[in-house]
């Protein structure tokens, strides 16, 4: 299926932030460490230009050390990008932030004006934690479900640096398709909106094929399934989830993994790499450069087909 979710407030938020973003000496966006594309903001890149961008790769702790180092390399082969990566208890890897961003801004001087810094996350990724640590008292509101912050505000922090808040948001398409999955996994989109059994197969499937221990270990599955339903249906019955009929109750599986994955019980996972999502992306564009040939030659098709039926009226 696919999975979108674009509330009202945050298609204000994407526009508010498109005419700020230009005005700012500085970019903070916070991602997911286990989903370092997937949970960034497309804004980002097509808006900052030369401005100096910090990416922080927060939830370390959640996600694999191998492959956050992997993330860190890529990311920081853009100019003007730098990496920190974080946990949610560490305040002073957290206040390294603040020196990365005089680093970053070494020309400008903050005894004439304030160091306008821009911090972007979408929901559910620990921005408003974060901005609390930064500030050293509560500045933005938290919680476990995604978004929280629904309007943008200005954080004044020590060395006359002005931090301005924005609301996350996701985009009103995620593409592709595998981006949507991973940011339901993680817990970036309402559960409301969300089928448990379709997200919790997509995990499933992902952790047989890259993270089979931490299934076999967790859940005792001996031998391990062949796929993703298979391993469901593993689950619930060592752990005596059966429904009427001992039918096995798969929305109760869907909730103890997702919930499980996302208090790193199963193990540090991160559910792409580099190399994953390069492989995505030119699957992408490829499957768009055929549909616009497809466009085109229907254009062309129904252009043809209206002239036709023109000159029949004017026999």
């Amino acid at each position: 299926m696919a999975i979108n979710w674009f509330p009202g407030h945050m298609h204000k938020a994407r526009k508010e932030i498109k005419e700020v973003m230009p005005q700012m000496d500085l970019i903070i966006e916070v991602v997911d460490a286990r989903i370092p594309f997937s949970s960034e903001n497309p804004l980002v890149p097509a808006l900052r230009g030369d401005t100096p961008l910090i990416k922080v790769l927060n939830k370390r702790d959640l996600a694999d050390p191998d492959v956050t180092g992997q993330w860190q390399s890529w990311l920081e082969r853009e100019r003007g990008v730098k990496t920190i990566t974080l946990t949610h208890n560490q305040r002073s890897e957290a206040l390294d932030i603040l020196n990365l961003a005089e680093q970053l801004t070494p020309n400008h001087d903050r005894q004439k004006s304030a160091l306008r810094v821009m911090i972007l996350g979408i929901p559910n990724v620990g921005k408003s934690t974060l901005i609390n640590t930064l500030a050293g008292r509560p500045a933005a509101k938290t919680g476990n479900e995604p978004a929280v912050t629904r309007a943008q505000q200005a954080i004044k922090l020590p060395n006359n640096i002005l931090l301005y808040d924005t609301p996350g948001f996701l985009w009103p398409k995620l593409s592709p398709a595998a981006c949507g999955y991973r940011l339901a996994v993680t817990g970036a989109i309402r559960s409301a909106v969300l089928d448990f059994e379709d997200v919790a197969l997509f995990a499933a499937e992902y952790l047989l094929a890259h993270y089979p221990e931490f299934l076999t270990s967790r859940y005792g599955l001996d031998p391990l399934p062949v796929d993703g339903l298979a391993a469901m249906d593993a689950i619930a019955a060592r752990r005596r989830f059966f429904g009427r009929g001992g039918i096995p109750d798969l929305h109760k599986v869907s909730e103890v993994l997702l919930n499980e994955f996302r208090a790193g019980t199963l193990g540090r996972i991160s559910l792409e790499t580099p190399r994953l999502i390069q492989h995505e992306t030119e699957i992408a564009l490829a499957e768009a450069e055929v549909q616009a040939v497809l466009d085109a030659e229907k254009a062309i098709a129904d252009g043809k087909k209206k002239a036709k039926t023109r000159r029949n009226r004017k026999r």
